[in-house]
């Protein structure tokens, strides 16, 4: 008997050891179970020598030692003033001189990035705290370089404020309305595809302001209802859809002390952009960006900010496009410059002088850079993010400004990325894996690890020991037509080889972007409770996504959806002949660009997905805007095939599954009309789907539990079935 016994505690006790807890979509978007942890507002201090984080849960700016990662002082505490007052910060600034800080709260969001807010000045010796204006929220504040003065917008026009003196506040520009002329903020496609929001730059003597002036007079009106009241509201902004009316866009120098402004000659603007403005070293002269419509013709000019005269110092051409980023820098007191570039078939960094003349290629090699940190003219090297390694991974490395010397800096594998201290002394290390969520870590320039800032000790033990995550398997398979691809699996906790699992893959596919990555995956959650389901959860990128090179990358140029779809068809039929997968049970999900392959494999692949769920999902390229989809696809004009065959609405009679489409009133970016198009040619042709609309919610669907319930539907439907 007490054999029996102890046998049975022993069985017990086994139980206990692989047991694992079950996941629920409660605990992942409303009990926040598995929230992570981070380290917010990193602002490296003139010095070197020290830094400040924003302290989220405290609402504080805390100043901390590089050489020891201590504690030196809290400098701003919301406490210390009226409740009602400071009820959170967003993000800070400190000016020149570093003895005050400009910081913003109550954000109303205008678009994705975008929003309005009070701005307050902290003086940190006396200890007072200022509204920046007394006359409505303001957008875009900002120290000039010698912090004795605050620029913003508001109503479309750009302010001025002198906090050494009287604290006068003067209107720079006056002519700003509302749908028509911006001065100093980007228009919404502006914003949205070449990724800015603060359309104004300060020159580095703080005299002048260079802004973009947009007139939006002409590009069509959009609208969007919203619903609450008993008559239901329209908001309406400028969207520029594809083929359409731009706005007009100029750039201007405004000079502080007489007030008066210049406009900057570039030459021929029409349907032309302007991604970039930058000044350059010398406080005279500015450096702008200039591509054509299309998108294919990238020029650098040098402009005069006294006179606004130009010259053109360099001209790139591609046979598709010129994709724009943040990676140009000008040094060595404005003798030189460095950008990235990919005329050599994989994006690398160039040197050139200030005449646009090349110096040399700093980088080589069959592999992207993807983000240039900065160059330190102490020792003569660049630093730079990249994907040496893998398009996987995300490693870290410097460079000798001659192109020799080249060292990895970071030594864990996965994605690393840093952000370097004034003077690149130190450096804190952003790191995450597929197993391992957000690992931050502080080191010297001799790459010795100082101290552990955030290790999200907590959330590891809940993935390891209490809810024992199943790891990703990263794998590659070749096509049909002979393209190899990248994916990552995720089996179930009880996988048994000779027993068919079901499927379910994720799909973005978007041109750049990749879901393949050695990173935390932020859905990471969502797709364990998957698996404790049974279901096998499997990403795959497909041609046209990063880190492969321009030929991957622009192999859908002029056909999107065309390739992606073919290769998420492929990766089905690869899955579906592996002995563990039920090549009958298959299903695609995506949000987005991925809501619209979902919708295409749901149609033209309907024969390889037994279900699909397309979340706020483009279905016709022709309702989306003209930076992106021109970029990828020309004018619909010039290419009317290249939008009609890949579009999901124009497939409707092929789908079989079960399909569910979601999408929020409310979203700026994508909008409803493309999934109400989509539902209403499916009624057409009397295809039987699901819909969900979330009212008012934007392209994320976050508010009032929306997040909860659609990940509760999606949950549902998957289990229902699949």
């Amino acid at each position: 008997m007490k054999k029996i016994q102890l046998f049975g505690l022993a069985l017990l006790l086994c139980t206990a050891i692989i047991a694992r807890e079950k996941i629920t979509v409660e605990d992942i978007y409303s009990y926040n179970t598995f929230s992570m942890n981070s380290v917010y507002g990193i602002n490296s201090m003139n010095d070197g020598e020290h830094y400040t984080s924003l302290n989220m849960s405290r609402n504080s700016i805390v100043k901390y030692s590089y050489e020891t990662g201590n504690v030196v002082d809290t400098i701003f505490k919301a406490v210390d003033f009226e409740d009602s007052l400071i009820n959170r910060i967003f993000d800070y600034n400190f000016n020149k001189d570093e003895n005050k800080i400009l910081f913003s709260v109550r954000h109303e969001p205008i678009y994705r990035r975008s929003f309005k807010a009070e701005y307050f000045i902290y003086d940190i010796e006396e200890k007072s705290l200022i509204r920046l204006s007394e006359n409505g929220k303001q957008q875009l504040a900002s120290f000039s370089p010698d912090g004795t003065k605050v620029a913003f917008v508001r109503d479309n026009n750009i302010f001025m404020k002198d906090i050494t003196g009287n604290n006068e506040e003067v209107q720079l520009t006056h002519d700003g309305e509302w749908n028509k002329i911006i001065n100093g903020a980007p228009d919404w496609v502006y914003e949205e595809e070449f990724s800015f929001y603060q359309a104004y730059q300060w020159s580095p003597d703080s005299e002048k302001i260079a802004f973009y002036k947009t007139d939006e007079t002409h590009v069509n009106m959009f609208s969007m209802t919203i619903y609450g009241d008993l008559y239901p509201e329209k908001y309406e902004y400028k969207y520029p859809k594809a083929g359409e009316e731009n706005s007009k866009v100029s750039i201007h120098i405004i000079n502080i002390n007489t007030q008066k402004t210049i406009d900057v000659n570039l030459g021929n603007m029409e349907d032309k952009y302007i991604p970039r403005i930058l000044w350059t070293q010398d406080a005279n002269v500015l450096s702008i960006i200039k591509l054509n419509r299309l998108q294919n013709k990238y020029e650098l000019f040098l402009a005069d900010a006294n006179n606004g005269n130009s010259q053109i110092i360099l001209t790139l051409e591609d046979e598709y496009y010129i994709k724009i980023d943040d990676n140009l820098s000008f040094i060595n007191q404005n003798q030189n410059f460095l950008m990235t570039h990919e005329q050599s078939g994989f994006k690398h960094i160039y040197l050139y002088d200030i005449n646009g003349n090349q110096v040399r290629q700093v980088t080589e090699g069959k592999w992207e850079v993807t983000e240039l940190y900065g160059y330190n003219p102490d020792n003569n090297f660049i630093y730079f993010q990249c994907a040496k390694s893998s398009p996987f991974n995300r490693d870290v490395y410097s460079i000798d400004i001659n192109g020799e010397n080249i060292t990895k800096l970071s030594d864990k594998k996965g994605s690393n990325n840093f952000v370097f201290s004034t003077g690149f002394k130190y450096f804190i290390n952003y790191y995450s894996d597929a197993k391992t969520p957000l690992f931050i870590t502080l080191h010297n320039s001799e790459r010795e690890l100082i101290r552990e800032l955030e290790t999200n000790k907590s959330l590891v033990k809940k993935i390891t020991e209490d809810y024992k995550f199943v790891e990703k398997d990263f794998f590659s398979f070749t096509t049909e037509d002979g393209v190899e691809l990248n994916g990552w699996m995720i089996k179930p906790p009880d996988f048994k080889k000779r027993k068919e699992h079901p499927v379910f893959m994720y799909v973005y596919g978007g041109p750049g972007h990749q879901t393949v990555l050695n990173s935390w995956d932020r859905n990471m959650v969502w797709w364990q409770l998957l698996v404790q389901q049974g279901y096998i959860v499997v990403s795959v990128d497909n041609r046209g996504t990063g880190a492969r090179g321009k030929d991957f990358r622009q192999t859908t140029y002029g056909q999107l959806g065309k390739y992606e779809t073919l290769d998420q068809i492929e990766a089905a039929k690869y899955l579906g002949s592996l002995k563990y997968v039920d090549k009958d049970r298959i299903g695609i999900f995506g949000w987005s660009y991925g809501g619209y392959l979902s919708a295409l494999c749901m149609t033209i692949g309907a024969e390889y997905f037994k279900l699909g769920i397309a979340v706020a999902p483009v279905s016709n390229w022709r309702h989306y805007d003209t930076i992106y989809t021109e970029r990828y696809n020309g004018l619909p004009q010039d290419n009317p095939e290249g939008y009609d065959d890949n579009s999901p609405i124009n497939h409707v009679e092929k789908l079989k599954g079960k399909f569910l489409l979601a999408h929020g009133t409310g979203d700026d970016n994508v909008h409803v009309e493309n999934t109400i198009d989509l539902a209403n040619k499916l009624i057409k042709a009397n295809k039987q789907f699901d819909l969900m609309i979330y009212p008012n919610r934007n392209h994320s669907i976050f508010g009032e539990n929306a997040r909860l319930h659609l990940f509760n539907k999606m949950t549902e439907f998957v289990i229902m079935n699949l």
